[in-house]
């Protein structure tokens, strides 16, 4: 009889040991979900026709030189290199060309991702302009962090990659990249310039930015299977 009694304790305190176990794991998916939430700007919208949004900030920053604050005193977005005019724009020559919308998913290396509403102008619109060299085929961009890393110029005027102001309805904040990050559809993050300062057109198709000069696939596609 004793043997029978202990042998129902010990089953009820294994009972209490597991609800504890499910417990915290479900604390624990709490916090990681508040974490996401106070990701969000008040300001910024969560669903966008139907389709729910992450926040613009990813859950850390990856920056080379830590987020940046420009100076918009003085700011000019240059378009330069293989071109036959350079042109200098202000934040609001930017922001007076047409705008775009296009609800795209930025996917890190990391192993994060994050779709976002983002809003802006044709990388195309910038650089027409300055009226490309015959031998250009690449577009390297500058950050004002010292960051590098190019796409070819066909692949930015064939799907229309946009130079994003805004994300999820509210100004590009400065973790993101303010004034303008480079939203890089169908590549992985680090092709996802943030605080561009200049746009230079080249013939080096080669060319290695800041990531892909420390062993990062140059073509940085998406591979979504």
């Amino acid at each position: 009889m004793k043997k029978i009694i202990c042998l129902i304790i010990l089953l009820f305190l294994i009972s209490l040991a597991a609800c504890s176990g499910g417990s915290n794991e479900a604390e624990d998916a709490d916090v990681t979900s508040k974490a996401t939430e106070d990701r969000y700007d008040e300001r910024e919208i969560k669903e966008y026709q139907g389709i729910k949004l992450d926040p613009s900030v990813g859950p850390r920053d990856n920056s080379i030189q830590g987020i940046q604050v420009v100076d918009m005193n003085g700011y000019t977005l240059n378009v330069s290199g293989l071109v036959k005019q350079k042109v200098s724009l202000t934040y609001d020559d930017v922001l007076a060309l047409p705008s775009y919308e296009k609800l795209i998913t930025l996917y890190c290396v990391e192993g994060w991702d994050a779709t976002v509403l983002w809003k802006g102008v044709l990388l195309k619109d910038i650089i027409d302009p300055a009226s490309a060299e015959e031998t250009a085929n690449t577009v390297i961009f500058h950050c004002v962090d010292g960051y590098t890393t190019s796409m070819p110029l066909d692949y930015i005027t064939e799907h229309n990659i946009i130079l994003a102001y805004s994300s999820n309805n509210i100004t590009l904040p400065p973790s993101l990249g303010y004034p303008f990050i480079v939203v890089s559809e169908d590549k992985l993050g680090y092709k996802w310039a943030r605080w561009v300062n200049e746009i230079e057109l080249s013939d080096d198709e080669d060319y290695k930015g800041y990531w892909e000069n420390r062993g990062y696939d140059n073509k940085a596609d998406v591979n979504r299977e």
